[in-house]
């Protein structure tokens, strides 16, 4: 198990020119991801990235970045969330997803959801179509029924990978730490992102952890714990150990300490730190400050992460792995 921090990752531009730049990072998981999975990880991270930050360039907003970025890694069933879940106790599939918007703080979350391949979206409906902020299980299904959304039988969503891999960790003790960085665990993944007007967004979406009890519901889909984001401090998206996460509100502690003026990598250190030392929790969090400094830091043995700005990808998956790539004009 790896010591310390795995990843503190951290970018800022001394010398911002007068128009904002836009910034999308995202990750794929904070867990021990197995070799044979790890080219697939990085190149699905970078894919998402890529799309996040192509939404900006066309004109759209920090919200319409993290939804594209997330759902492409939902439907890349490599990743924990929506094609690619994992099961529950009851080989069943749960997802949860939230998204929230930086400027009015506007938030959307959905929980307990079998049959919604981008859980994420779902969440951006919950937000903008309704009065609440979360919906859960049969009546997350009804209203994305009564919107038109596209419902998908739940064998879709799970891949013979996840089968072979459920019936192989069935025993697995879930919510303890030495487990969750064992290969019995898996996470979620997530978004942030900064647009060309100064608005920050995040998004988060998972299938929980394996063989999880049925009804279980993490950090992923709730404010504060697996995503925030507001225009006066940054956005965060969070992964890793989600009872650990919930008990010290991961995202937004790491928002107050950079509100007291810790840069990002710092206040994602502390705050991982903090989980650890408290709960015995180990996780990862991507972060992106109004000003546009971000990072990608993390505790477990790997995280998949990519950030896209001014046409540079960077990416990494070992701890202190920062790798970088001119991305065409």
């Amino acid at each position: 198990m790896a010591e310390g921090f795995g990843q503190g990752m951290e970018c800022e531009d001394q010398e911002r020119n007068s128009k904002m730049s836009a910034v999308v990072i995202v990750h794929g998981g904070a867990w021990a991801i197995p070799s044979k999975l790890a080219k697939d990880c990085i190149d699905g991270v970078k894919a998402a990235a890529c799309a996040g930050l192509s939404v900006l360039k066309r004109g759209g907003s920090a919200l319409d970045a993290v939804e594209t970025a997330v759902r492409t890694m939902e439907d890349n069933t490599v990743f924990n969330a929506g094609h690619g879940a994992t099961l529950n106790a009851d080989g069943e599939v749960e997802l949860d997803a939230i998204i929230m918007d930086g400027r009015m703080l506007d938030s959307g979350a959905v929980s307990c959801v079998k049959n919604i391949a981008n859980p994420v979206s779902l969440a951006r409906a919950v937000m903008e179509k309704t009065a609440h902020t979360m919906l859960t299980g049969r009546g997350a299904t009804l209203f994305a029924d009564s919107i038109g959304m596209c419902t998908v039988p739940t064998d879709i969503l799970v891949t013979e990978y996840e089968r072979k891999e459920w019936e192989k960790h069935k025993k697995c003790i879930t919510g303890v730490m030495e487990d969750f960085n064992s290969q019995c665990a898996n996470d979620s993944v997530g978004a942030v992102a900064l647009d060309y007007a100064g608005n920050v967004a995040c998004a988060t979406s998972t299938g929980g952890i394996r063989n999880k009890m049925a009804g279980r519901v993490g950090d992923s889909s709730i404010v504060g714990c697996g995503g925030y984001a507001d225009n006066l401090s940054g956005a965060v998206s969070c992964t890793g150990h989600g009872e650990s996460i919930l008990k010290v509100t991961l995202a937004r502690l790491i928002l107050s300490h950079m509100e007291r003026g810790k840069s990002v990598a710092d206040a994602s250190q502390l705050s991982l730190q903090y989980m650890r030392d408290q709960v015995r929790g180990t996780g990862g969090a991507i972060v992106v400050a109004p000003s546009g400094q971000w990072a990608a830091t993390f505790t477990t043995e790997r995280m998949a992460w990519a950030a896209v700005e001014n046409n540079v990808l960077w990416y990494g998956l070992e701890p202190n792995e920062k790798l970088k790539e001119q991305l065409p004009q």
